[in-house]
């Protein structure tokens, strides 16, 4: 693996305070991995607006849009991070839908906080693997792992923040991680990732990566009500499932997973990712991150269709959120449009 022995030559280092004194693993790989995000900031490889970025030394190429929805101020947010962990080969990207009276900072606050705690826990899983010779290492797990850990660190992280109430707000969460032909996927809450690849007849077929985790789903409907949450829909909202306490009308979630919360950690909502994996071959195209509020109207062919046909790949994921928009009008004339964000990577050259 590429600048494997810099990396935990890098990671032992950061054990270190200075004068003699010892730092915890935490502490010190949290510093690293903060010192990567300045150093990253410095050398333009960090993109959290709207925009594109075009991957140094890569054929990867990445479009970014959001728009504020008719709900009040936006609360989606991303992030793209290139030659993540100081690899060459290796881009972050993470989509965030904040929800709640301060989802907006929520999100904000996991986009910040998430790419240098995923890094600290990736480098001690690294350096853990390089002590059992015996092991085979496996890039799965240890992403799996590093991910799981990221996300419990993130939350728990959130719920000491004095400074944030996230009490009655959270956000999602969808992050991959694409190195080299491997691209890994944690996904927590309902936004979604879909993978656009041509077909052995020649046409562009979508290939949905992730599950919309809503409450109804049977596995999470389970586990809210083995906890004592409950699943219903609201008589003006048909087929909207959401998640209540068990006792009064409160918070109304339409997602089994998500960061914060707190006021229903304890039935049934958790912030645990899925994690999955694919190898990315000569037939994939592009993968599309976006929020709920792309899905909930435009289906995952029709989102891979305007990507392909948009002439400007930096003008993609633009044209993806407005056609959405406008979907929004079209179909849903009485219900306020939501916030609107994607991420488009694309995986070849033009």
């Amino acid at each position: 693996m590429k600048h494997f022995s810099s990396l935990l030559n890098g990671l032992a280092k950061s054990l270190y305070g200075g004068k003699g004194r010892v730092a915890s693993p935490e502490e010190g790989g949290r510093e690293a991995g903060d010192a990567m995000v300045k150093e990253a900031r410095r050398n333009g490889m960090i993109l959290r607006s709207s925009g594109m970025l075009r991957a140094s030394g890569s054929k990867s190429f990445v479009s970014m849009f959001s728009q504020r929805g008719e709900k009040g101020v936006n609360q989606d947010c991303f992030i793209v991070w290139e030659e993540f962990g100081c690899q060459e080969d290796m881009i972050f990207c993470g989509i965030f839908d904040g929800h709640g009276q301060w989802g907006h900072f929520v999100s904000k606050r996991v986009r910040d906080s998430f790419p240098p705690s995923l890094l600290c826990n990736w480098q001690e899983a690294l350096a853990l693997a390089s002590l059992l010779p015996d092991k085979k290492l496996c890039q799965f797990d240890i992403w799996k792992q590093s991910c799981i850990r990221t996300c419990s660190a993130v939350d728990r992280e959130l719920s000491e923040n004095r400074s944030l109430d996230a009490f009655h707000s959270g956000t999602t969460a969808l992050t991959i991680v694409k190195q080299g032909e491997q691209m890994f996927i944690a996904n927590v809450g309902d936004s979604r990732a879909v993978l656009a690849t041509t077909s052995d007849e020649g046409d562009l077929v979508p290939v949905q990566l992730t599950i919309d985790f809503k409450p109804n789903l049977p596995q999470e409907a389970e586990r809210i009500n083995q906890c004592k949450g409950r699943v219903f829909c609201l008589r003006d909202e048909p087929g909207v499932h959401r998640v209540w306490l068990p006792n009064g009308e409160t918070p109304g979630l339409a997602m089994s997973r998500a960061f914060g919360d707190y006021c229903i950690k304890d039935y049934g909502l958790i912030s645990v990712p899925e994690v999955t994996q694919k190898n990315i071959n000569d037939s994939d195209q592009f993968i599309v991150l976006a929020t709920d509020g792309v899905w909930d109207v435009v289906s995952n062919q029709e989102a891979i269709q305007i990507v392909a046909s948009t002439k400007e790949r930096a003008k993609a994921a633009k044209r993806l959120v407005e056609c959405a928009v406008r979907a929004w009008k079209k179909k849903r004339r009485c219900i306020a449009v939501d916030d609107c964000s994607a991420i488009c990577l694309f995986f070849h050259s033009s």
